[in-house]
């Protein structure tokens, strides 16, 4: 097969946010040399056996390597948590209630004792976790402000603000700010560097000029309690202009949150009814369907979830081969992250249709396929893309050297490059194996194809044949040159689920512009609009580098800042991205870990500066500048999401090894260096790429 020069021009030409040396060395020497464990949404590892299984596979599954298993041993004590550098909260997050607020005067006494039906007292959380000078001064500042405002004093000059310090541990500040927007919604907290800060609550303020001050201070603390199904109703109003502005306001600030709708309650005169603003959450896509028992009955769905563990095995042919043994198709199973081909993966799955027993009774055909099925349990529903907390990876590095020119000491220059991305973090690039690497024809072109509603070519990209001269080459070749379909399904090897699917549903449907849109939905919904991100995905790298080499790691007007630290990758509501303005820049308000960038869609917005400018110029270089990125033959609406520029690897730990499994010592004999591997463990959040991280570590392009 020919080099896939453009592949490599493209990650070369990467850019990096460190500035050590680095330092050569092989990855996925063996699958052994690269393990995967998804972290679930509990943030435990799903390798691990559940407490609470139906069913157990009897057979012990082999250590994915003992010299990662060895050395992570070892290394309890070298281990590091990563620290976030900034967060900023508002109104989201869990809840940890506190009535606990000392009124400032008589007049805000009612405001002490509200609470919501059928809430407990909740301990005072900030006398937990404040000193009581520190306690007092915030009551003092609260008070402060509501002085403030009810004496109708204009705030003038910069927004006023108490820092409570530095709190190091990343649950207390959680805490903490969860604590504070209970006990006073009319405040905000917002992070820097592990330092909370405390500020006046503007949209409060501003909420107050429309509504009591009651109903403003209940309306915030419903907001930050987000409890599911929960609802807030503002008092009966009969001015249809004022509950206009109502509406307003809190579809114009919690849009993507909550959603409003008015609702009659007729009073003593009926042509004059009053009517209630009654505020929900908003029921996101991906929340699961609760189902009644009878419904669930009738349908007869049924649902066995399990940890798949493959070795050197690509994802989607796991799933076909799955997929055949148990009589099922392959859109139904479900996952929640795409995982590498040439490593030791562990993940989650759930299949539909299919019972413990009968998913335990074809363990010994899965394990000829280098695949092991455990922790087989029911559950209540499938799985969907993202619902994960990240990925765990033990990684060896062989081969170990200094880069070309490079004299200085191979261990030294290590321990300075781990350090450093630990520290700094890595560009947060998609990684090479979302494009398909070393492919002819990769992903992010097919994905282009679809998105511009070009179905047919879709479908011949994804047949063209790589110079090889075997069976699934040739039955590719054959299918171009003749658009046979059935004659192409007797030449296509079985293994190929995917290739197949397509040929099936085009000689089903026919060789025509229709046959080709039904084909694509042989094709789960997860896989088609897999295609389609990885152009998005294709464009932010793209987008990332132009932001750094224009303007580095300065924040400047324009740009598109994260106003939650915690959020998860790719998850960013609207919401909590804020458009940093020209005095925000000269005060060096932001640092350049909050900045995002949009992944394209239809729902995001563009940084206004150069960036934007360049988003615009690819969109046209592309033909997507009528583009709504909605696809109505495919069934594919793609909203869009931002995502952080740069991440930081969490729970880091190394280790460097001879190749026959000896520790180097620190200080001692000369030891050749061409011997050395490097052994490194760390956890990266859902749709963060280790191949990305080890490349700005390393400085090296795989």
């Amino acid at each position: 097969m020919e080099e896939d020069t453009d592949f490599r021009i493209r990650f070369s030409s990467l850019c990096f946010i460190t500035d050590h040396v680095g330092f050569c060395g092989t990855i996925k020497s063996s699958p052994s040399d690269f393990i995967v464990i998804e972290i679930d949404e509990h943030g435990e590892l799903v390798n691990k056996e559940s407490d609470k299984l139906v069913y157990e596979v009897s057979k012990v599954l082999p250590e994915p390597n003992t010299l990662a298993k060895k050395a992570k041993l070892d290394l309890q004590i070298l281990s590091f948590e990563e620290t976030s550098n900034q967060e900023v909260s508002t109104l989201a997050g869990s809840s940890s209630d506190d009535h606990n607020f000392v009124p400032c005067s008589e007049k805000e006494a009612p405001i002490k004792d509200r609470t919501y039906k059928g809430e407990e007292e909740n301990v005072d959380v900030l006398g937990s976790l404040l000193d009581e000078k520190t306690n007092e001064l915030l009551n003092q500042f609260a008070c402060d402000i509501k002085e403030k405002w009810d004496s109708k004093t204009e705030l003038i000059g910069p927004s006023p603000e108490f820092s409570l310090g530095r709190i190091l541990d990343k649950n207390q500040r959680a805490t903490l700010h969860s604590a504070i927007r209970q006990k006073f919604p009319f405040l905000i907290t917002v992070g820097k560097n592990s330092e909370i800060v405390v500020r006046p609550n503007l949209e409060y303020k501003e909420l107050c000029h429309l509504v009591s001050e009651e109903e403003a201070f209940d309306f915030f603390k419903y907001l930050d309690a987000k409890k599911e199904n929960s609802k807030f109703t503002f008092k009966p109003d009969t001015n249809k202009q004022h509950r206009k502005a109502v509406h307003h306001f809190v579809n114009k600030k919690f849009g993507n949150l909550v959603e409003t709708k008015s609702f009659p309650e007729l009073n003593d005169s009926a042509d004059n009814p009053n009517v209630v603003i009654t505020v929900r959450f908003r029921v996101k896509a991906h929340k699961h369907r609760k189902r009644s028992l009878l419904e669930s009955q009738g349908r007869k769905d049924i649902y066995t979830a399990f940890t798949l563990r493959k070795e050197n095995l690509e994802m989607f042919e796991a799933v076909g081969f799955l997929a055949v043994k148990l009589g099922v198709i392959a859109s139904d199973f479900s996952y929640a992250g795409l995982k590498d081909k040439k490593a030791i993966t562990y993940q989650a799955m759930v299949v539909r249709k299919v019972t413990p027993e009968r998913l335990k009774n074809i363990e010994k055909e899965v394990e000829k396929k280098r695949m092991n099925v455990f922790n087989i349990r029911s559950v209540e529903d499938s799985l969907r893309l993202g619902q994960l907390k990240g990925n765990h990876f033990d990684i060896v590095i062989r081969n170990l050297k200094n880069q070309i020119n490079d004299s200085a000491n191979l261990r030294e220059r290590i321990l300075e490059a781990i350090e450093n991305v630990k520290n700094k973090g890595f560009v947060n690039y998609y990684g090479p194996q979302r494009f398909g690497m070393g492919r002819k024809v990769h992903t992010d072109q097919i994905g282009l194809a679809l998105l511009k509603s070009e179905t047919v070519k879709a479908v011949k990209l994804f047949f063209t044949p790589e110079d090889l001269d075997d069976p699934v080459n040739r039955a590719k070749k054959y299918f171009l040159q003749t658009e046979d379909a059935k004659g192409t399904l007797s030449l296509m090897p079985e293994f190929k689920v995917r290739e197949r699917a397509l040929l099936e549903s085009l000689h089903r449907f026919g060789v025509t512009e229709e046959g080709y849109i039904q084909a694509w939905f042989s094709f789960p919904h997860s896989l088609r609009i897999f295609y389609v991100h990885a152009y998005s995905s294709k464009i932010w790298n793209e987008a990332v580098s132009y932001r750094l080499e224009t303007y580095g790691s300065r924040v400047v007007e324009g740009d598109l800042v994260c106003l939650d630290e915690d959020a998860d990758n790719e998850q960013l509501p609207s919401s909590k991205v804020h458009l940093v303005t020209e005095e925000e820049e000269s005060a060096n308000t932001y640092a350049i870990h909050q900045v995002v960038l949009p992944v394209l869609g239809y729902n995001i917005q563009y940084p206004k500066n150069k960036v934007g400018q360049w988003y615009q110029e690819v969109l046209s270089r592309d033909g997507l500048q009528t583009c709504k990125f909605k696809i109505p033959t495919l069934k594919l609406n793609v909203p869009g999401c931002y995502r952080k520029i740069l991440k930081h690897p969490c729970n880091l730990s190394y280790q460097l090894m001879e190749d026959h499994g000896i520790d180097v010592k620190k200080e001692g004999s000369h030891i050749d260096e061409a011997t050395l591997s490097l052994l490194i463990s760390f956890d990266l959040d859902a749709s963060c790429y280790a191949t990305v991280c080890l490349r700005e570590i390393m400085k090296h392009d795989f």
